[in-house]
């Protein structure tokens, strides 16, 4: 039924009141329906764009997205165990690691975003959004609390690049799996325990350094992508709703660009897979785009001065661009900054909305060296959500426990205040002693403390009840490192760094459709601890 007979319809029933609400419930999901909404006044949680600032579609004239993990999501069991295999190929055949290696079984719930690795020591951490270490292992063995809290809180925690190294994508999830694992087998290796202790550091830090460059050598030999080209169905994700998503962003009048640091040949095959042959008035995926930078090279592309070169059709170089070029649909270039994009596109960055999955090479950068809005695409928020579902009852009674705690803390303080007030009233005014009577004034002391005591007793409980609530609860996102953007009762790193620098979140792109490509997206109200309500 098109839209107008909908309407039509409503209005001949409209003089029955009663009859009228169950036909016009349905002929509003009709209409929702027809309207792209699917019946529904609002998203499904796992698919809602999450708000940390206010963020105007109407002021938005351009949208640029990155392609790894933004456009394209991949199958994260499947390209985990690809690269995991051929960094392992890479170590064994050109660094020396022993064939035994290959047999280590890969567990990819070993290693989330927003780790750390202490390269040095073997461990691997991960922090809050104060830097409190809460979990770390030695390889994967869990670091007992004294010697966690010996290492990362007795002395001041920097963060150097030379010591640590940040996990923030999901690329390098199987460096931190691997790197766990072969610690584990330098541990249990007899001449490997008789080393000294700076010899362990030493090939520590030797073998975070073999793994990330034997991943990085995967990557530019291009050992990994020959294997998700030649079967893209097995390590892409077709999202149906990505190309009406571009398509409606286009109708209200938006311009898109793509920055990818993925050279033209990869992009090509990537983007063609998930756009070519999607919708009519396209004639390929570049139909979609007015700028595509390849090779861009984030996060240089937004600290320093590359210039950005003009493609032709086959990759060729043609020339330097100026920013004075006419505007050419499908444009092709290469390498660049955010100021030559800026010039290319014709407007103040304000006016961009940029949507990346990288903390560090899309969100912060862009926030540093630009006023471009940003967006943040975080892939395991969906599944996130859908623990979080499962966890709601544990949640409340979290949330119980702790509203409990709050208020016989309170009453503890105050039969404290009353114990403190009764000894020095009968310090201060010896007449006291003499009219009351002394088995009064010890009755009232023996009270006081009877119920210190019992209050002490139920918060020894309630920490416990709210200990191992906290760890089922933490379970059930992940046995080894609890939820991705928690640590605990606070944020972690990255999720502090998502609320930092992301000034919307969601977990693909194609989310987007379920919202009006006006749509004002509010933030919700920040309060301080004094204006909560316990």
């Amino acid at each position: 039924m098109i839209i107008s007979e909908i309407l039509m319809s409503a209005d001949e029933h409209s003089p029955t009141t009663l009859a009228v609400e169950p036909l016009a419930s349905e002929l509003h999901n009709q209409l929702l329906t027809s309207l792209g909404r699917g019946g529904g006044l609002a998203p499904e949680k796992t698919r809602r764009v999450f708000v940390n600032r206010h963020l105007r579609m109407d002021h938005i004239e351009v949208i640029g997205f990155d392609m790894d993990y933004t456009l394209a999501l991949y199958n994260q069991p499947r390209l985990e165990s690809l690269s995991a295999a051929c960094t392992l190929e890479k170590m064994i055949t050109r660094r020396g690691y022993p064939e035994a290696l290959r047999q280590l079984p890969y567990d990819a719930r070993r290693a989330i975003r927003g780790l750390v690795v202490d390269r040095e020591r073997g461990n691997i951490l991960k922090m809050d959004r104060y830097g409190y270490v809460g979990r770390a292992y030695h390889g994967t063995q869990p670091l007992p609390r004294v010697e966690r809290r010996k290492l990362y809180r007795e002395q001041l925690l920097r963060i150097l690049p030379s010591h640590y190294a940040w996990i923030d994508t999901l690329f390098a999830l199987p460096e931190a799996v691997l790197f766990a694992q072969i610690v584990d087998f330098f541990d249990a290796d007899p001449s490997f325990a008789a080393l000294s202790s700076e010899q362990k550091s030493s090939r520590y830090s030797q073998l975070w350094a073999d793994i990330r460059e034997s991943i990085d050598e995967a990557h530019r030999d291009e050992s990994i992508k020959r294997v998700i080209k030649a079967d893209m169905a097995s390590y892409i994700i077709d999202d149906p709703d990505l190309p009406a998503t571009l398509h409606r962003f286009r109708s209200a009048g938006k311009r898109l660009f793509l920055l990818t640091n993925s050279g033209l040949d990869y992009t090509q095959a990537v983007m063609s897979y998930l756009l070519d042959k999607r919708l009519p008035g396209y004639s390929s995926w570049r139909s979609y785009f007015d700028v595509i930078v390849v090779d861009a090279k984030k996060p240089t592309f937004f600290t320093e001065k590359a210039p950005l070169l003009a493609l032709d059709p086959d990759g060729q170089v043609r020339g330097e661009l100026d920013g004075h070029e006419p505007p050419s649909r499908g444009r092709l270039c290469q390498g660049g900054n955010v100021q030559a994009l800026d010039r290319l596109l014709g407007l103040r960055g304000d006016r961009v909305l940029y949507i990346g999955d990288h903390i560090y090479g899309d969100m912060y950068r862009a926030k540093r060296a630009s006023v471009w809005r940003t967006a943040m695409i975080i892939q395991e928020l969906e599944d996130e959500l859908l623990q979080q579902r499962l966890v709601e009852e544990q949640l409340q009674k979290l949330e119980a426990l702790e509203r409990t705690r709050h208020r016989v803390e309170a009453e503890l303080r105050y039969e404290q205040l009353l114990g403190q007030r009764l000894r020095r009233l009968t310090q201060d005014d010896p007449q006291l002693q003499l009219v009351t009577a002394e088995a009064q004034l010890e009755q009232a002391h023996e009270e006081i403390h009877k119920r210190s005591e019992a209050m002490r007793t139920l918060i020894r409980q309630t920490d416990d009840d709210l200990d191992r609530l906290e760890l089922q609860i933490e379970q059930a996102f992940n046995p080894f490192w609890g939820p991705l953007l928690k640590a605990a009762a606070e944020n972690s790193r990255f999720g502090q760094q998502v609320e930092d620098f992301a000034c919307v979140y969601t977990s693909r792109v194609s989310n987007f459709l379920q919202y009006a490509p006006f749509q004002h997206f509010r933030s919700p109200r920040d309060h301080l601890p004094h204006e909560r309500v316990y």
